[in-house]
């Protein structure tokens, strides 16, 4: 997506909001079944969005998905904080999106 893109953030933590992403619920339903890690259920929503979107599509949002489990197990594996500046930056979105609900039972 090109910057100064609007896009609906809702669509992150509510599945049944349209994110306004072209392709945005294909994306999601195939970030969902590559995280779950069900070959069956994968595969079918990987030709889905191979045939909707195109093969270089299916490769950069693999990518995408990976790196960021990836980075988020990291992250919380080792205790990471956001650091001063992300926390600033990130806090508009974060309050948006509830975020905070995540964290019942996780100290600050």
């Amino acid at each position: 997506m090109a910057e100064g893109t609007e896009v609906n953030l809702n669509a992150v933590t509510q599945v049944h909001v349209d994110s306004e992403i072209p392709g945005g619920a294909l994306l999601l339903e195939f970030a969902h079944a590559l995280v779950e890690g069900e070959a069956q259920p994968l595969a079918g929503v990987r030709a889905k969005l191979a045939a909707a979107m195109g093969t270089e599509v299916v490769v950069d949002a693999a990518g995408v998905v990976s790196n960021f489990e990836r980075m988020v197990r990291i992250a919380d594996g080792t205790g990471i904080p956001l650091g001063e500046s992300l926390a600033a930056r990130s806090e508009p979105v974060r309050e948006a999106l509830d975020l905070e609900r995540f964290r019942k039972g996780i100290p600050k």
